[in-house]
């Protein structure tokens, strides 16, 4: 992708979306949901090549940023919120659909409220792993994202976060739930056994089924 035109026309793919250009300069064309009004994508020339501002989570932010030079703090944005994307072909088209998806999603939805959702899902006596987490909140490439996620639970109380565990069945560092041993503790409390620091994922790991609305056993 290197033209505003595949770039517009890419954004007008989301649902209830649509074109404008509300400044005083042809540069600068925006793609908006409706109802809202929210731009998730802004288009612009600078430079001699087309670059997009897309809103991003911080889970996600500095990751694009570190993977590809051509990923910048967002141009005249929230330098925290939003990352510039310069089209000069050094970044995969999935990937540039990617973060153009991604700002829709924060725009319309909340990332980490879907992640948050899914770790609400698993039932007492059960754990899951981060790439679970990511496939029930819709997406299965984002598992880091979900351990950022966690690291920032807003209410523990509610979001068992300490049911999540890694692809080895390992538990998470110790500080994230607030001490030595704690995660174990709430673990066992809730009739998990933990060995060495691990859980049998064959044993308490949720299970693929294929069937219901999540697919998992839960």
């Amino acid at each position: 992708m290197k033209t505003r035109e595949e770039a517009l026309a890419y954004g007008l793919t989301f649902p209830n979306t649509y074109q404008e250009a509300p400044f005083h300069d042809s540069n600068w064309q925006l793609v908006r949901v409706r109802g809202s009004k929210k731009a998730f994508l802004w288009v612009y020339e600078r430079n001699g090549h087309v670059n997009l501002n897309v809103k991003t989570s911080p889970e996600w932010r500095d990751f694009w940023r570190q993977t590809y030079k051509a990923v910048t703090a967002g141009y005249h944005q929230n330098k925290e919120h939003w990352n510039t994307i310069i089209l000069d072909g050094t970044i995969p088209d999935e990937d540039v659909k990617r973060m153009i998806a991604e700002s829709y999603d924060l725009i319309t939805d909340s990332p980490s409220k879907r992640i948050y959702e899914a770790v609400k899902k698993i039932p007492r006596g059960k754990v899951a792993t981060y790439g679970q987490i990511a496939e029930l909140a819709g997406e299965k490439k984002m598992a880091r994202a979900v351990g950022n996620a966690l690291h920032k639970n807003p209410d523990g109380d509610s979001i068992p976060c300490y049911r999540v565990v890694n692809a080895k069945g390992e538990l998470a560092d110790e500080f994230v739930f607030g001490g030595i041993g704690v995660q174990a503790r709430l673990l066992e409390a809730d009739g998990i056994q933990v060995v060495d620091g691990k859980v049998d994922l064959e044993k308490y790991g949720i299970k693929k089924t294929g069937a219901g609305e999540s697919g998992y056993d839960i």
